[in-house]
């Protein structure tokens, strides 16, 4: 028991140490944060490395223009999940109030109607006919004050509302995530659909010049391959566009827009945002995210309100309960407006107040005491489990700071990548679409490009298109991961100035 004691304590003066080095350490980061608040910055990639021509809807579509903080501002208006967590905030406050009432006893009014026929026997032990009835109206209270309770448990539910308040933030910030990474996943499909169209276009071209080319320079092969990459070229953009209507559907279902419009960033899908500079350590965000995130503090007020109860299950054997009972009438006054009467036979009479009053104080030991103990002892164990989840939560929040922090830098050497990449398949494939009419006369005439290579170039340059607003769409969400994991408030993006800045 004191091996058990001891380790207890001693977990909880470590859990104080390490809050209280994490709260200095993001003090002093926020600090440094002060002068530059969190809004969405402005791209760098302004412009695309390969011009960019915006898809069109299909005129059966309905176009929904959005940009990505209108969207945000709806997610916090319209989301279910953050409206459900506001709901819960409002039980969680319904409970403190009816905890907060414990003291108070509980008052009844009516009334009631005796009557008696036949034997009946009196205190002294004689038994008697007779025949009586009885007519009483009037309130009074009924209460079992017990005192561990009325001392414990609002404290307890104190602890579990600011947990729902916290939860709150959490349900914004996973919301507004969620609507940031759907919001991505438009702007990947839109740009994938803009590559697909442009590569097709290019794939027309190639089989215009192949079939001029004619059985003089090229075999008739050479012609079926370059209309079979079209067909290919096409179909991928077929897929690119049911992939704008799937990813367009599922923004839609979080915001609760209407379903049969397509929504259409107004952004074009090459812009990179950025929250969080690539220059932050992530051994210095850490700190910040353990500071901020909403769902440690929803945690820490758990472990507080398992603790009140345990302390109230603690007391529960050695303060009494105090029970009231009570009956009144008054037929002069307002409190019942009537009075109690009776009398032998049919008559009701003698009317007048009556009053009666039952107080005791009692020691209640549950199942000889045995009960209190394992009462005791549930408590106890769901006060230690939730300082266990506390720990689970703090290494679950650092692993994602160091998931996101490690995401954004990976696809941020991406976009480079995809950017040269880029640019360098566009301009092979236009070079090799020139060299097609290039050819070397003499003894024989051959071509300095063949077909099969341009539609090779035509595969590259697919490729790269993917590949670029693929990294592009991982930056932007790897940033609102990261930012989420900080533990920054998530309406900041959205423009509401009421909202807690970034710490």
């Amino acid at each position: 028991m004191r091996r058990t004691r001891f380790r207890r304590a001693t977990g909880l003066v470590l859990y104080a140490i390490l809050a209280s080095a994490l709260g200095a350490a993001a003090a002093m980061w926020a600090e440094a944060q002060e002068s530059a608040p969190a809004r969405i910055a402005q791209p760098a990639n302004a412009a695309p490395p390969v011009p960019f021509q915006k898809p069109a809807p299909l005129p059966e579509q309905s176009p929904l223009p959005i940009n990505l903080p209108t969207a945000l501002q709806l997610a916090n208006a319209q989301a279910l999940d953050i409206r459900l967590a506001s709901e819960r905030i409002r039980v969680a406050a319904a409970q403190l109030d009816r905890a907060r009432t414990l003291w108070l006893p509980t008052i009844y009014v009516g009334t009631d109607y005796f009557r008696h026929d036949g034997q009946i026997q009196d205190v002294a032990g004689s038994v008697f006919g007779t025949s009586k009835q009885a007519f009483l109206i009037g309130a009074g209270p009924s209460a079992v004050f017990a005192v561990s309770d009325a001392l414990f448990e609002p404290l307890a539910q104190r602890q579990v509302l600011r947990a729902r308040e916290a939860s709150l933030q959490t349900a914004t910030n996973d919301t507004f995530l969620a609507v940031a990474e759907a919001y991505f996943t438009v702007q990947q499909a839109r740009g994938e659909l803009a590559g697909a169209l442009d590569t097709a276009r290019r794939a027309e071209e190639l089989v215009q010049r192949v079939e001029k080319l004619g059985d003089r320079y090229i075999a008739g092969v050479e012609v079926i391959r370059a209309r079979t990459e079209l067909s290919r070229r096409r179909q991928a953009a077929s897929l690119a566009r049911d992939k704008w209507r799937v990813a367009a559907s599922e923004l839609q279902r979080i915001l609760r827009l209407d379903p049969l419009a397509i929504v259409e960033p107004v952004e074009p899908p090459h812009l990179a945002m950025s929250l969080v500079s690539l220059e932050e350590k992530v051994d210095g965000l850490i700190p910040v995210a353990l500071s901020n995130r909403p769902e440690l503090a929803t945690q820490q007020a758990l472990v507080q309100a398992n603790w009140e109860r345990w302390r109230q299950e603690r007391l529960r054997p050695l303060v009494p309960s105090v029970l009231l009972r009570g009956a009144a009438t008054n037929p002069a006054g307002t409190l019942a407006g009537g009075a109690f009467g009776g009398g032998l036979n049919d008559n009701l009479r003698d009317f007048s107040a009556r009053g009666d009053f039952d107080i005791q104080v009692i020691w209640e030991l549950q199942n000889l005491g045995f009960g209190n103990r394992a009462r005791r002892e549930e408590r106890r164990a769901e006060h230690e489990s939730s300082i266990l989840e506390l720990f689970r939560v703090q290494d679950q929040v650092a692993a994602e700071v160091v998931q996101a922090h490690a995401l954004v830098h990976s696809a941020a050497g991406r976009i480079k990548d995809a950017e040269s990449g880029l640019r360098d398949a566009a301009d092979s494939l236009a070079k090799n679409l020139e060299g097609l009419r290039q050819t070397k006369q003499g003894d024989l005439i051959v071509l300095l490009i063949r077909p099969q290579e341009v539609v090779d170039a035509v595969r590259t340059l697919s490729l790269a298109y993917n590949d670029y607003y693929a990294a592009v769409a991982d930056y932007n969400r790897a940033q609102f991961r990261l930012y989420r994991a900080l533990g920054h408030p998530a309406q900041f993006l959205a423009g509401d100035d009421t909202a807690c800045p970034p710490r």
